[in-house]
């Protein structure tokens, strides 16, 4: 450690190897020009705004700082002194303490329900009152301490988690020396030492690190979702003098800097050490910010200069957008009716009140003589019978409250997360190879899952694996490499070549026998695997383009000091998968330092690995402006050598006329694989004169120290110079391979109706490949392609006009679009496919023409965007989303979909290789793209079918009960006197219904999960909104209305003058009010037996043990004192029990209410069948007829099929039947290799 190295009593020896680290710091050079030179004073463009607003943070660093401060005369203001006591502690809870209550009532109390229940609750407190006040309140109380408490819990568990943040131990120098701290106690100001697989505890400026030139490796995942590490450096100023834990003896330096800001890749400050008169600028290549990880550097020392909340990262924290279902939005709609509808009732309710009252005194007679208007106050005062009405209309909205299902919010909260614990724990959306789970992350939108219309999706790493896989190369004009990629395979079939489309696609990696597979190398070629490349005949070219391969890169290779096997680090998988070529082509890079890299390489004389090393003299990185990258070594010879690599629409015309013979057969390769859907790269090189080194090194070196503003040019216009008269080595070829099923769950998907648009960053003709791979494209579908990369166009950007071009290039894409429409309405019965590329989407996205392209998007099969940049991507999900008012769901794997994921109804996740951003932004994540067929198709369709039928029966059940009430009202003449007993009403929702509804929400399956794979069309019930649309939402209102009606009059009219009890008493109101109650709960529990499609013990167990505690609280609650079970005292042990008809009437009156429901399912079923009971027909059909052969099932399945809605054109099965049709037909149609261009 660099601590224990640091006692060294000679103050000669130490200056000593100081000195030497400083040599070192000037000789090394491996920083590519972009990102790793130091900054220069000119460097900083706001240094003059240090001090003003926005940039006012100072920060003492070091036990000395405070006394450099004052040694300048200045004293700490109060932002220093507040910013220096600000805790590191991190809080992401919505609540504390002091503020849980109030917050969460408020939360509460957004809800318009919860607000009439307190209303009604406050009016039981006074003589209005239809029902005790407690029993008014109980209900209203236990629902909403039940939602508080679960709001509690997951705060708690985000509580949890700052905790163990917060606890997290780092080391901070105190008291000479560094120790162990939390990270909730480091205060800005201290010193820290972080050590490697760490993470940042705060926002540090870099002072210096374990190695030499004082660079460290940083991984920021946790920021911006990338995985490639960042290379960072500190000023030499800190890094001479700061090698290890002694020298912070005495160190002190003071700090000028922006205030807490979020942006990530911006930094503005200076640093001024003690003793020293000179302020040295600061920039972003030396902030490491909080929860980026320190990787591949033994320890980094840094100066904490945000903490806490005012740290970067927490400062971009955001909460996610609040995202509501249509069904929930809908269900507030549906309340809104009802509560108009209970006004309504209780406004004439009170009329009729008040008629009555007015009518009750007349002449000295009394017409409602057990109210006794000669003798009451004003609520029954025949004198004042306006003010009785105004007061019954008060006690109505209390009484008729029960039309409102107090538990249907929590309850369905209940039933979402159940419901996402369920998506959870599908094995059958586990990956076991990355040991990834599906996880719904929120449960608010489980139903939309079910209402899907369109699919927005990225390609690389969502329909591709993003794990480049080194397939193919071209080398002197010879191509190498016989593996067959997955759009190959497609073209053989759209070819109808059966040699390759016939292959096993299981065969992934093609190995030698015994050899495990390699990840990023799927190569089979036995002219050069296994060192035979030295028998080739331009075996020096092959030895060249190898060691390119090994040298020309910026990985980092860690050895498993346990096995001995080597793995790279990469800045991108394309990169990953060069090196991994090399090292099994007998070319492997192992070491890497600061000035060297260190090869094992394959001697082709002796035929044995020899060691060598390459002298890091340059590098220039790769851009996507330079679209290249190259390297300058220097061998153990002495020759120096560039090594470059990049796109070959740049490499080619930098290439030596002379020394290039097979630059044709190279394009021609390229082309071929380009085709094959590969990613390609041109690899070159040339050796240099020491001289042409050293002119270059000079003008690079004073490009990189220019201080004006055209430096970068300058920078440029230097490697370009060098980057010229290339020799040509040949091409690589890299799979970015399907996932596996992609295919089948596109096909699975555009079965079910779900467009599916492609949004991606990728070229046209790369796009396009993919698309025929995974059947978004097919043999048969015209293509409308729209871009701006045509000849006029392209003449017209060589000149300078830009208002010119923006006209014409939006002149030509709305001219296109207008073609592609006229096209498309023209060819009644043919599928196309849009593809547009970036330049163009940008004119089609503007106001006045996305209307227009949204049209052409709508009739066309698939969608394809190009070149689309994260807010194209964003901008192109709004559209849609907004245009036609329909679900969207977008999923994508990288940081840069974000965008489209938040801006989606609804986003999915794909835990990639591109890191968690995604996945943290989204609303639902999983491991690879095939998961979204069983997503989907069945836990979508279940979930939208469960919510919908339990919202249906919930104001089925509460509408059936509150009738009820109403209409004793009405036959008492609305005297406000309740139908049943305080405590039975207080009841009803949460211990007899409550339960059944539940497990129905949880556990019922209209349809198996095999029938929703089977019949994809069954998924149209939800974009069509057929199970909760208005008429069925009325429809089951209606027969809770039904219902009511069966239930009182049959009730009434059964028990009505009859002798009741043996000694010949006729039934009171407590003992009709039972006997009806009965019924109702009867009925409520039967229509969900019958209702319930798939029945489980669960839901047996939760139905009847509604009925059953019906009965214990009957006979409970009458055996309390009649001073609290009030009318219900006994009324069950001495009047219900012992009664014969009360038995009787339970079961007639209760069948008799499910006699509307059974006549209109029987009707719907036989004659107006929705798809799901055509489905659950064939299933009966099936246990009828087990043998598919014969079974009438096979007819009926087809005949299925043709509910279906129309076709998209869309998958391997339209593919299939595209081809059926030709050879029916036996006519030619337009083939897809010659698109249908409109431009």
């Amino acid at each position: 450690m660099a601590g224990e190295q640091g006692d060294d009593p000679n103050p000669d020896r130490r200056r000593r190897r100081r000195s030497r680290r400083r040599a070192a710091l000037r000789l090394s050079r491996l920083y590519s020009f972009a990102c790793g030179r130091r900054p220069s004073v000119a460097d900083d463009d706001a240094g003059s705004r240090i001090g003003g607003p926005g940039f006012s943070r100072v920060v003492n660093a070091g036990d000395a700082a405070l006394r450099l401060q004052q040694q300048q005369g200045q004293q700490p203001s109060a932002e220093q002194l507040l910013a220096a006591s600000s805790s590191n502690s991190i809080s992401t809870t919505k609540y504390n303490l002091l503020t849980f209550l109030p917050k969460s009532l408020f939360e509460q109390f957004r809800r318009v329900a919860n607000v009439y229940f307190l209303l009604s609750a406050g009016i039981a407190y006074s003589p209005l009152a239809a029902y005790s006040s407690t029993s008014a309140i109980a209900p209203l109380v236990i629902v909403i301490v039940a939602t508080m408490l679960k709001e509690a819990v997951e705060d708690w568990r985000r509580n949890q988690q700052d905790t163990e943040v917060n606890n997290r131990s780092t080391k901070v120098f105190q008291d000479g020396a560094f120790r162990d701290a939390k990270w909730k106690d480091i205060r800005v100001g201290d010193i820290v030492k972080v050590e490697k697989d760490d993470f940042f505890p705060a926002d540090l400026v870099l002072l210096s690190s374990s190695y030499e030139d004082a660079i460290c490796y940083v991984e920021t995942m946790n920021l911006d979702g990338e995985t490639n590490l960042k290379l960072k450096q500190s000023l030499e100023v800190t890094s001479s003098s700061l090698p290890e834990d002694e020298s912070f003896r005495g160190f002190g330096a003071v700090i000028r800097c922006e205030d807490p800001n979020a942006h990530l890749y911006s930094f503005v400050g200076n640093i001024e050490i003690q003793d020293q008169q000179q302020q040295h600028p600061l920039s972003p290549q030396q902030l490491l910010l909080r929860d980026s990880k320190l990787r591949n550097t033994e320890f980094v020392y840094g100066a904490v200069i945000f903490t806490g909340h005012d740290t970067k990262v927490m400062q971009n924290a955001m909460k996610v957008p609040s995202k509501r279902s249509n069904i929930e939005r809908k269900m507030d709609r549906i309340i809104y009716l009802l509560l108009i509808s209970l006004v309504l009732i209780s406004v004439v309710g009170s009329i009729f009140f008040g008629i009555a009252t007015r009518d009750d005194l007349q002449d000295g007679r009394m017409k409602r003589w057990y109210l006794r208007p000669d003798d009451t106050a004003i609520y029954f005062d025949p004198n004042k019978p306006a003010l009785a009405a105004v007061l019954h209309f008060l006690t109505a909205m209390q009484l008729y409250s029960y039309f409102i299902p107090i538990s249907l919010y929590i309850s369905i909260e209940i039933v979402k997360l159940l419901q996402a614990l369920f998506i959870n724990q599908d094995i059958h959306m586990y990956h076991e190879e990355s040991d990834t789970p599906a996880h719904a992350r929120t449960s608010n939108l489980n139903e939309e899952l079910g209402q899907v219309d369109t699919i927005l999706t990225d390609k690389t790493g969502t329909l591709t694996c993003n794990s480049m896989e080194f397939i193919k190369c071209s080398i002197a004009g010879t191509a190498y490499g016989r593996g067959v990629t997955e759009v190959e395979r497609a073209m053989a079939k759209r070819k109808g070549s059966p040699l390759i489309a016939d292959m096993d696609n299981g065969v992934q990696h093609f190995q030698p026998e015994g050899k495990a597979a390699v990840k990023g190398f799927n190569f089979r070629d036995e002219r050069v695997m296994e060192g035979n490349w030295v028998n080739q005949p331009h075996s020096d070219v092959i030895e060249m383009f190898l060691r390119l391969l090994a040298v020309c890169h910026t990985c980092i290779p860690e050895v498993d000091e346990e096995t001995g096997k080597i793995s790279y680090e990469a800045e991108s998988p394309d990169e990953a998968a060069f090196v991994v070529a090399a090292r099994e082509l007998g070319f492997t890079f192992y070491q890497r330092t600061q000035t060297s890299v260190f090869l094992h390489e394959l001697d082709p004389v002796s035929g044995k690995q020899v060691d060598r090393s390459y002298r890091i003299l340059n590098v220039l990185e790769f851009n996507s402006a330079r679209k290249r990258m190259s390297v300058i070594v220097k061998n153990e010879e002495g020759k120096i050598f560039l090594f470059s690599k990049g796109a070959d629409s740049v490499m080619f015309e930098r290439l030596s006329g002379s020394q290039s013979a097979y630059r044709e057969v190279t394009q021609q390769h390229i082309n071929e694989y380009a085709d094959a859907g590969l990613r390609t790269l041109v690899l070159a090189y040339r050796e240099l004169e020491e001289d042409e080194y050293a002119n270059f090194d000079r003008k690079f070196t004073a490009a990189k120290n220019s201080i004006s503003t055209d430096r970068d040019e300058k920078i440029e216009e230097a490697a370009d110079l060098l980057e010229r008269n290339l020799i040509l080595l040949g091409a690589t070829a890299v799979e970015d391979k399907l996932q596996k099923g992609v295919p089948e769950c596109v096909d699975k998907l555009a079965q079910a109706g779900i467009k599916i648009w492609v949004l991606t960053g990728d070229k046209m003709e790369t796009a396009i490949n993919i698309g025929y791979a995974c059947s978004l494209l097919r043999q048969g579908m015209k293509q409308i392609i729209i871009t701006l990369e045509t000849a006029d166009i392209i003449e017209l950007e060589k000149g300078s006009d830009k208002a010119a071009i923006t006209k014409a290039s939006k002149d030509s894409v709305v001219r296109q679009i207008n073609e592609g429409k006229k096209l498309a309405n023209a060819s009644a019965g043919v599928t196309f496919a849009l593809i547009i590329d970036g330049k163009s989407l940008t004119y089609a996205l503007e106001d006045d023409t996305k209307g227009m392209f949204l049209e052409l998007a709508i009739v066309c099969g698939s969608v394809i965007c190009c070149r689309s940049s994260p807010k194209q991507k964003a901008l192109v999900t709004r559209l849609v989303k907004t245009g036609t008012g329909k679900v969207t769901l977008a999923i994508g794997d990288g940081a840069n979909d974000v965008g489209m994921i938040q801006e989606a109804d609804i986003g999915v996740g794909i835990s990639g290789a591109e890191g968690m951003q995604a996945v943290m932004a989204s609303d639902v994540s999983i491991a690879q793209f095939r998961f979204l067929e069983r997503l989907l198709l069945v836990h979508g369709h279940w979930c939208y079918s469960r919510i919908s039928s339990m919202i249906c029966y919930f104001f089925y059940k509460n509408i059936t009960f509150g009738v009820t009430l109403f209409l004793y009202e009405a036959y008492t003449s609305f005297s406000g006197q309740p139908f049943y007993n305080d405590w039975a009403m207080a009841s009803y929702n949460v211990f007899f219904t409550s339960l059944p509804v539940i497990a129905m929400g949880v556990f019922d399956q209209d349809v198996s999960a095999r029938f929703c794979l089977k019949f994809p069309m069954l998924y149209q019930e939800g974009p069509q909104n057929l199970l909760f649309r208005w008429r069925r939402i009325i429809g089951w209102m209606a027969y809770g209305v039904a219902s009511a009606v069966v239930i009182f009059f049959l009730s009434t009219a059964s028990l009505q003058h009859q002798a009741f009890r043996r000694s010949g008493e006729v039934v009171d109101q407590a003992t009709l009010g039972a006997t009806a109650y009965t019924c109702v709960v009867w009925a409520v529990n039967l229509q969900m037996a019958i209702t319930v499609s798939y029945f489980t013990l669960v839901q047996h167990a939760c139905i009847w043990a509604g009925v059953a505690l019906w009965y214990v609280f009957l006979a409970a609650y009458g055996a309390i004192t009649p001073d609290f079970s009030t009318t219900y005292h006994m009324v069950f042990a001495d009047a219900l029990a012992g009664a014969p008809s009360y038995w009787v009437v339970t079961l007639l009156v209760s069948a008799a209410a499910l006699v509307p429901y059974f006549t209109y399912a029987v009707a719907k079923s036989w004659f107006f069948p929705d798809y799901h009971n055509q489905i659950q027909w064939l299933r009966h059909r099936e246990r009828a007829h087990p043998d598919p052969e014969s079974s009438a099932g096979v007819e009926f399945g087809h005949a299925l099929r043709q509910f279906s809605v129309r076709s998209t054109g869309v998958g391997v099965s339209a593919r299939r039947d595209a081809a059926v049709l030709r050879r029916l037909n036996g006519t030619q149609v337009h083939h897809a290799d010659s698109p249908q261009q409109v431009s």
